[in-house]
């Protein structure tokens, strides 16, 4: 179910909120639990056997963990994650692996021709996949008590609000919550539908807006010149960051109305001064997982630099391939990575250009400068993330170093999409970039407007924008499908 949907907002989350607050603390895992089930087969009921599966597996392994000692303890945890990466593996990545086989087969003079078995991806395989896994190998390390209801493990892995595109939850923070009896708190609930309304204003308003510019371009980016590929680029980083971040905010703000605290997953990304800034601010809860289970154990920073280097690039790459079966995502990931390494090797340059240019005096422009840097080195990264091919962001990369042919097809893909809604795209766009510190810290309750008139002058301005300029006919989260 899409929270974009009207299911969703006038029947789905109103009924399942009051029949939390009505029914005892008691059989509450129980209606979350029914709801979160309902909730994940809106998509394609048959593929909840699949979670069943890793529920029953992760279920079972915490058991045999918490029961087991030594080399036995240890088997158990690998097996648990055999069998999760085995599921992750064979529903995501086997028509990419079987076609990587066929074009190295093929480039050999070999002849294989893959083999199609009309595999589909299970919607936020990858999130509750890694959401499970982080409870077995907590369990391992004994930071985590093990959980003995199934009832309750079911529901901490397929929790509704995060269910499909996360935050990835830890156990020490979800699974103990669940114990807790929340009564109704009124300021906590407003609290939860103001962040809400903050995570659709920024998908219906601005994240669909930008789509339509965005997927009319790399439809076929060599049809452009650098002013429109770069246009829908700028467009993509804003669509994707309101995008994922709505959800968040949505998925937050459902689970606060009902007295849950979720990790949080942005703050502010595209104000960030370094790389490596950017990782602390974007995704953050894949980003620590990726941090806690495979770099701090591979010796993180603590290694030969060589080790370092190789450490963060097999990460990143990791992360990339994470995010979808596709080159090109490994390729964004490895973009990623390189970045960090040469902000490691070059640091000691960098600070002498900055005291030679006497930025070391003037702090707010030194990082004013750095966010600039930072924001496009991400957004050049963003290129192949969205294209659906490797040609395609050649294409598009290409297409900024030859201004002579600068505004190709600009005009026709103004004629095309409107003038009106190209125009209005571009003024929301930059808008919401002035807005977003202040509306982020708004949501997230951390600043408060305390004159009231003016408080609901502000979300009911929220309120009409998502109802006047809101894109709708329910279009899918970006992040549903990893």
């Amino acid at each position: 179910m899409l929270f974009n949907s009207f299911a969703f907002c006038f029947i789905f989350f109103p009924l399942v909120t009051a029949g939390y607050f009505l029914l005892p603390h008691r059989f509450r895992w129980a209606l979350l639990l029914a709801a979160s089930c309902w909730f994940y087969m809106a998509f394609v009921p048959v593929y909840i056997l699949i979670l069943a599966f890793t529920i029953v597996v992760d279920y079972a392994a915490g058991l045999l963990i918490a029961g087991s000692t030594g080399k036995r303890r240890k088997a158990w945890l690998v097996a648990s994650i055999v069998a999760n990466l085995g599921v992750l593996a064979f529903f995501k990545y086997y028509a990419f692996l079987d076609e990587s086989i066929a074009a190295v087969m093929q480039a050999a003079g070999l002849a294989y021709t893959p083999t199609d078995l009309g595999i589909l991806l299970p919607i936020g395989l990858s999130f509750h996949t890694f959401q499970s896994l982080s409870y077995t190998i907590e369990v391992y390390r004994g930071h985590q008590r093990v959980e003995r209801r199934p009832g309750i493990f079911a529901l901490y892995v397929m929790f509704y609000p995060q269910l499909v595109a996360g935050p990835i939850e830890r156990p020490g923070n979800l699974l103990n919550q669940l114990d807790q009896v929340h009564r109704w708190d009124h300021a906590r609930v407003v609290h939860g539908l103001q962040q809400m309304l903050w995570g659709f204003f920024k998908k219906l308003v601005i994240a669909d807006r930008c789509a339509v510019v965005v997927d009319h371009v790399y439809a076929d980016p060599s049809a452009f010149g650098g002013a429109a590929t770069l246009l829908a680029t700028y467009l993509f980083a804003l669509q994707i960051y309101c995008d994922f971040s709505g959800y968040t905010d949505i998925a937050l703000g459902a689970a606060r109305v009902m007295g849950f605290d979720l990790m949080v997953n942005f703050r502010t990304p595209y104000r960030s001064a370094s790389i490596s800034e950017f990782w602390s601010r974007w995704h953050i809860s894949l980003s620590s997982w990726f941090r806690d289970y495979v770099y701090i154990p591979l010796g993180g920073n603590r290694v030969v630099r060589w080790r370092w280097y190789m450490n963060l690039l097999l990460v990143f790459l990791l992360s990339g391939l994470w995010h979808g079966a596709s080159w090109t995502y490994v390729a964004w990931g490895g973009v990623h990575g390189l970045y960090l390494i040469g902000a490691i090797v070059l640091a000691g340059a960098r600070e002498r250009l900055v005291r030679a240019l006497g930025l070391d005096r003037r702090p707010g422009l030194n990082r004013a400068l750095a966010v600039l840097v930072t924001v496009h080195l991400v957004v050049a990264g963003w290129v192949f993330f969205r294209a659906a091919t490797f040609a395609d962001a050649w294409s598009v990369l290409g297409s900024w170093l030859r201004p002579e042919a600068w505004w190709t097809g600009f005009a026709d893909m103004v004629h095309e999409l409107g003038a009106g809604i190209v125009l209005t795209t571009v003024a929301l766009a930059i808008a919401f970039i002035g807005i977003d510190p202040w509306g982020d810290a708004l949501a997230k309750g951390q600043r408060r407007i305390g004159w009231r008139p003016l408080r609901y002058a502000y979300f009911g301005t929220l309120l009409a924008a998502c109802l006047v300029l809101g894109q709708y006919g329910a279009a899918m989260f970006i992040y549903f499908q990893f």
